[in-house]
């Protein structure tokens, strides 16, 4: 197809080449419009060959590969829904003993075309069973023509559909072949990168994606790809990186003898080590007149808020406001009541020797009118010096005076329109930014996700901090349950508190009275807030136990009452949601008891366990579980019962939900750019990534000596992915 000396393969619709029929149904499916975004929907693996297994030696509930000739096809109705069954029946060409093996496709349009009797193909799919046979169950096919038959090759398996099947997927992605060259694909890694990792040039790889003529071609290829992804977002990080640096932001330098220094002349105890070297990075930030923008990662209770508090003041004492933004009003409550206290007299404005105090004001949704608009006014005139609110923050009405710094704490429950609106308020000035999280970051996430954020780490336990001892709760084990409620009761009986965290709020009646009528067999049923308040209320050992439930359908005003009374110590066992995973503090809570413990995550499972224990008290973890000791789900409560390193645990974590949210898609809305990246496979590729880019950027004006590199890096992420970058 001739083209213009303007004419971009990657940028032209689909139909240009592939037809309208064919484009509408691409777009229909998969949303694709463009050739570019088509050449980057990559086989999920291959099939070939030398993976094949006889009929005869089909291993139940494995994924197999065999090559078969079709001898009989038939159809039938479904009864239960609309569509049909078709159902093939196969020869294996692979032995003469002529074994047979039945294929079955739901609503199987293709398949009743592609798969007449005669046709020999390939088929993979999970062996199942089905009417005292063994079947494949959807399989994918590819039909073996007699060049595939002579020559066999890898065949793609791609992302499919009903609406598109894998061989019209490889058919359309054919027809793409021969526009694989490098005046259509050209090249935009610098070729010193690709020489120095041996990648080969991207015509070159597509091609051996999409048709490998061995299996380790195509991943081979998928390396480049990936590599080019992780090149791609750590120049876009670098890039962000450097915008903030020609951003303008008020410096505040440390002030002697003010605020900050009163404050640490009165703290209680001393700064650990880590505490310290945090605290002078974030000084060191403060007095420059770029916006700081820093992660602050810490484990809980490892004195973050302490650190942050220093910042707080610095700002202060150089005259600007401080604004802590938290995700809930339960969280606003604890720090706002927390810092008021660490703060004893200098939360007060008034002289105290050298120094000055400064007011602290809490603003939330659910403060009554008049408290809101005195809030307001002492926010705008400057009086105020720290605001630590909500969402209520960010509303039209609350204007600052002069905005220095905004501390976010657990980042991830706030959308970037959020972030980017509170930061608005500084005027031409950006604000300072210090995101908190008790959630560890995996090395490799930081690198990719917060790859702009200096980060900042504290790993060390404050003195006082008592270990805490978590155990597993075979639920099944008549003795287990029964000491179960035992420990609850004792530690009440010592004067202490206990957390009981359950994974819904309610069942419906008749499940409930189930559920309590047979506890002792009720292996399989999960336990809700609402039925183990019910069941310990009935229980009588627990008669002159003072037990509240909480969750998160209950308004502002009665959650922070309930709250306000655990925290006093008029509630002696809380049964609740996890809407205490973060940020509520109880010193003389030490125990927690975790209901069915295998629907929470490990991450989640962590930051429970963290409520306890933060007084000084030994803490105790209980997480209880039906399932059977060998039950994979029962492995992640092991890793937590192993250790309570939390970036260990984050890195297990992270295994486990494979691929999650990288790029903050649930903030984002939309699909990330990464198609081949991934964080758990290709550690040492972001890590080789992040170093070559750091090396690019050093050279004065690379963007003249790579032009071409310059010119995709701006294009590179879709809209959203780059509205999130410039909003962290």
């Amino acid at each position: 197809m001739a083209k213009s000396a303007t004419f971009s393969f990657e940028a032209a619709e689909l139909a240009t080449y592939l037809g309208a029929k064919n484009a509408s149904a691409l777009e229909k499916v998969f949303g694709y419009t463009t050739v570019g975004q088509f050449l980057w929907h990559f086989p999920r693996r291959y099939v070939e060959v030398g993976e094949l297994t006889p009929i005869s030696e089909l291993p139940f509930d494995d994924h197999v590969t065999v090559v078969a000739q079709v001898v009989n096809v038939s159809q039938r109705q479904m009864h239960s829904r609309r569509g049909f069954i078709f159902e093939v029946t196969v020869s294996d060409e692979l032995s003469s003993d002529g074994q047979e093996l039945k294929m079955t496709f739901f609503n199987g349009y293709q398949a009743r075309t592609d798969l007449q009797v005669g046709v020999i193909a390939m088929f993979s799919g999970k062996v199942g069973w089905y009417q005292d046979h063994l079947q494949l169950n959807q399989p994918d096919y590819a039909i073996l023509d007699e060049v595939a038959q002579a020559e066999p090759r890898p065949i793609p398996i791609y992302p499919a559909s009903a609406k598109m099947p894998n061989k019209r997927i490889r058919d359309l992605m054919a027809v793409l072949e021969e526009e694989f060259t490098a005046e259509n694909l050209p090249e935009f890694l610098p070729e010193k990168v690709l020489k120095a990792h041996s990648f080969q040039r991207r015509h070159m790889a597509l091609a051996d994606r999409h048709f490998p003529k061995e299996t380790k071609h195509a991943y081979i290829a998928r390396q480049r790809f990936a590599f080019e992804e992780a090149f791609m977002l750590q120049l876009a990080l670098a890039e962000r990186g450097r915008q903030l640096g020609t951003q303008h932001a008020v410096a505040r330098p440390k002030v002697v003898g003010k605020l900050a220094d009163n404050f640490d002349a009165q703290l209680p105890f001393t700064l650990t080590e880590e505490q310290v070297a945090v605290g002078d990075q974030i000084s060191s930030d403060l007095t420059q007149s770029h916006p700081m923008h820093r992660l602050l990662q810490g484990e809980v209770g490892s004195g973050k808020t302490v650190v942050a508090l220093r910042a707080i003041l610095q700002v202060i004492d150089a005259g600007g406001q401080a604004a802590l933004l938290a995700p809930t009003e339960v969280l606003a409550s604890q720090h706002y009541a927390s810092i008021k206290k660490m703060l004893g007299p200098l939360a007060e404005p008034g002289l105290f020797g050298e120094g000055e105090g400064t007011v602290v004001a809490l603003l939330t949704g659910s403060a009554k009118t008049a408290h809101r608009r005195e809030t307001r006014l002492g926010i705008a005139s400057g009086k105020t010096g720290l605001i630590i609110g909500t969402h209520a923050l960010l509303g039209d009405q609350v204007q600052f005076a002069d905005l220095g710094l905004v501390v976010v704490d657990e980042q991830h429950r706030f959308g970037v329109e959020q972030r980017d609106a509170l930061r608005a308020k500084a005027g031409d000035a950006l604000p300072h930014t210090l995101v908190m999280t008790a959630t560890p970051i995996p090395r490799t996430v930081a690198m990719t996700v917060f790859g702009d954020l200096e980060t900042s780490t504290i790993k060390r336990l404050p003195a006082g901090r008592a270990p805490i001892q978590t155990h597993i709760v075979p639920m099944q084990l008549t003795g287990f349950r029964s000491r179960l409620f035992s420990r609850m009761t004792e530690e009440v009986s010592k004067g202490h508190q206990v957390y009981v965290v359950c994974p819904r709020i309610s069942d419906s009646t008749a499940e409930q009275g189930v559920l309590l009528a047979t506890y002792e067999d009720s292996a399989g049923q999960t336990m809700s807030v609402e039925a183990m308040k019910e069941l310990l209320d009935g229980m009588p050992e627990f008669v002159a136990v003072r037990i509240e439930a909480l969750h998160s359908q209950m308004d502002a005003a009665e959650k922070q009452s309930i709250m306000d009374s655990f925290a006093r110590g008029d509630i002696d066992v809380l049964v609740s949601t996890t809407v205490i995973e973060v940020g509520v503090d109880v010193h003389n809570a030490t125990l927690m008891v975790i209901m069915d413990a295998e629907r929470f995550g490990i991450s989640q499972l962590h930051q429970l366990r963290g409520r306890v224990g933060r007084g000084g008290l030994p803490g105790t973890c209980l997480m209880t579980t039906w399932l059977d000791a060998d039950h994979p789900s029962v492995g992640r409560l092991k890793t937590i019962e192993s250790t309570t390193d939390g970036f260990e645990l984050a890195e297990a974590d992270l295994a486990e939900r494979k691929e999650g949210n990288i790029l903050g898609v649930q903030q984002s809305g939309s699909k990330s750019s990464l198609r081949e990246l991934s964080i758990i496979k290709d550690r040492a590729l972001i890590e080789q990534a992040r170093a070559d880019v750091v090396n690019l950027t050093e050279e004065a004006n690379w963007g003249k000596t790579y032009p071409q590199l310059l010119s995709v890096a701006g294009n590179w992420v879709d809209d959203s992915t780059k509205e999130y970058l410039n909003k962290n």
